[in-house]
């Protein structure tokens, strides 16, 4: 495999760690889709489109998540590597695909462990509103660089109790719902379905608000796919790997099904504060408020905080690895590929997070308008890694029968190939065509509105065109397609 490739000087590169359990790297996943999408985006869904359309939006979704992880389950089951779908391109699609889909991870990684850092300022300043910002930001960066840099064992372990502090949170903020919704707790008689069905619900707005929330659901869903990064540094992924895959997304969907639900059924989509995206009147806050927690809002401030700190520590994980990769691979400078004793990406890992930090610098110069369009250009990237999932999946199950290759091989099976990566693939193409179709609505096209939401699609060409007209690559053959493993 890309791990131990021999380089220029006839030795082999030296291996990550494989240090991460089958509940590390299920937590990894499951901790990495659960966040402010849930704890706030939450509530202007189901206003937006009511409780219905959010639930039905929010379903979709995850049922295109299932078949994206099960695509990349067996991929990752049957040849791990911490270049994840980035490798899988380049050996089952196109090289210059692999290289496209690894540099535009890598900088999505990159600039969200910026909007972390300035979220977490934010998030303190609740609790010490004099305090300087500067001192949370070197907090957080010091925070996660000490858990990346130590062992991957610890950066897993660490990911774990965020992970768990998140999915508790989750799972007693549903019991509680429920026991409120049947009148068992807060001294009001049961509430069942009548929020449900008030003015224009449950599917308020008609089909165009539900599309809408459809196509921002999926922002809420993008991390597991970090599933994937974690296979290279796992410990007996042919076992792993196929169980996380099949916890992780029946967790994510019932977490995020109950938690929309009973959010639907105890406060009103008519309810103005649901449009709020102050942690205060977050749709967390306000259920656990209606229960009498005098502290409801402070706690919701600290669960969000974990959720920040999980995802600049994800994100660092992430991309280190998958610039680490492209360094093996010889798509990156080879200094990145220099391991510590410990097995870390130490290089990698320094520049990520200086690349982070400078682009989180940005925002305080020219009005932050450096910093917001680095963020615009990262918009894109998650849905972009999913597209590369799902084709690179269908070639690779394509190539393994064309090779004439026994499927009893593949650790893991997908389930319903070839429908799985062709459905994965259409919806996250529908998602990512009509992210901004309201700027074509009007008697003009806002084009201003066209290159905020899409610019993250012509750079990924840049990238993936400029290296096959570089190198002259190709689409492979299915015959030529790279299915050797260890």
């Amino acid at each position: 495999m890309s791990e131990i490739k021999v380089n220029q000087l006839g030795h082999k590169a030296p291996k990550l760690k494989k240090e991460l359990k089958s509940r590390h790297i299920t937590m990894i996943s499951l901790g990495g889709t659960i966040g402010t999408g849930l704890f706030l985006a939450s509530g202007g869904a189901i206003a937006q489109a009511g409780p219905g359309g959010a639930l039905l939006a929010y379903a979709l979704i995850g049922i295109m998540v299932y078949f994206l992880m099960t695509s990349l389950g067996e991929m990752a089951a049957y040849m791990p590597s911490s270049g994840s779908f980035s490798t899988y391109a380049t050996k089952f699609v196109d090289p210059a695909l692999g290289f496209a889909l690894g540099w535009n991870y890598w900088y999505n990684w990159a600039i969200t462990i910026a909007a972390e850092i300035s979220a977490v300022s934010l998030i303190m300043k609740y609790w010490f509103p004099d305090s300087s910002s500067a001192l949370w930001t070197v907090l957080f960066i010091a925070v996660v660089l000490s858990f990346n840099l130590l062992s991957v064992k610890s950066y897993g372990e660490s990911e774990y109790w965020f992970a768990m502090i998140k999915v508790v949170t989750v799972i007693i903020f549903i019991i509680i719902s429920f026991l409120m919704i049947f009148g068992i707790l807060g001294g009001n008689a049961p509430v069942g379905f009548t929020n449900f069905f008030i003015s224009d619900g449950p599917f308020h707005g008609g089909f165009l608000a539900t599309f809408g929330i459809f196509l921002a659901a999926g922002f809420s869903f993008q991390g597991t796919e970090l599933l994937g990064i974690t296979a290279g540094e796992t410990d007996d992924p042919g076992k792993n790997i196929p169980k996380a895959v099949k916890s992780v997304f029946w967790r994510i969907l019932l977490f995020y099904i109950l938690a929309i639900g009973a959010i639907g059924l105890l406060i009103p989509f008519t309810d103005a504060r649901l449009l709020s995206e102050d942690i205060a009147v977050s749709p967390f806050t306000l259920v656990f408020d209606r229960l009498g927690i005098a502290f409801a809002a402070s706690l919701m401030n600290a669960i969000i905080l974990t959720a920040m700190l999980s995802a600049g520590n994800s994100g660092l994980y992430a991309s280190s690895r998958m610039l680490w990769q492209l360094a093996v691979d010889g798509h990156a400078p080879k200094f990145f590929a220099k391991l510590s004793r410990r097995g870390i990406p130490i290089y990698a890992l320094l520049a990520t997070l200086a690349v982070g930090s400078l682009a989180f610098l940005a925002s305080f110069f020219g009005d932050g308008v450096v910093y917001m369009w680095l963020l615009n250009a990262s918009g894109m990237s998650g849905f972009i890694a999913w597209l590369g999932i799902a084709f690179s999946h269908y070639r690779f199950r394509r190539a393994f029968d064309v090779q004439g290759l026994d499927p009893k091989l593949l650790p893991y099976k997908a389930k319903l190939f070839p429908f799985g990566p062709l459905f994965a693939f259409t919806v996250c193409m529908i998602v990512v065509i009509g992210q901004n179709y309201n700027a074509f609505m009007g008697g003009s096209v806002d084009w201003y509105g066209v290159l905020v939401s899409y610019i993250g699609i012509p750079l990924f060409l840049l990238l993936w065109l400029g290296y096959k007209i570089k190198h002259k690559t190709k689409m492979l053959p299915l015959e030529q397609c790279d299915l050797k493993v260890d």
